[in-house]
């Protein structure tokens, strides 16, 4: 069984899709980097590593990102399908 390196997945079509959708429902809710790691009380560099593909979320993460944002979570799934 081949096995796919973390770095690999963090970088796959799929995933940078998911990146830029979260990026995009951000700027479109005219929200800082800052101002969504507040809302999540967490630091900036949180966001930040999230846009840049350093960290991966879990489903109750993208969750509480999505309401960070303002955002239904279901929307920002429609977008990648």
């Amino acid at each position: 069984m081949k096995t796919t390196s973390r770095n690999t997945t963090l970088r796959s079509p799929d995933h940078i899709l998911l990146r830029q959708v979260l990026i995009d429902t951000r700027k479109k809710s005219g929200l800082s980097q800052a101002q969504v790691a507040a809302a999540l009380n967490l630091p900036q560099s949180y966001v930040s590593k999230i846009e840049t593909g350093e960290r991966r979320l879990d489903v109750v993460e993208f969750v509480n990102l999505c309401k960070a944002l303002d955002a239904n979570p279901s929307d920002v799934i429609r977008k990648l399908a």
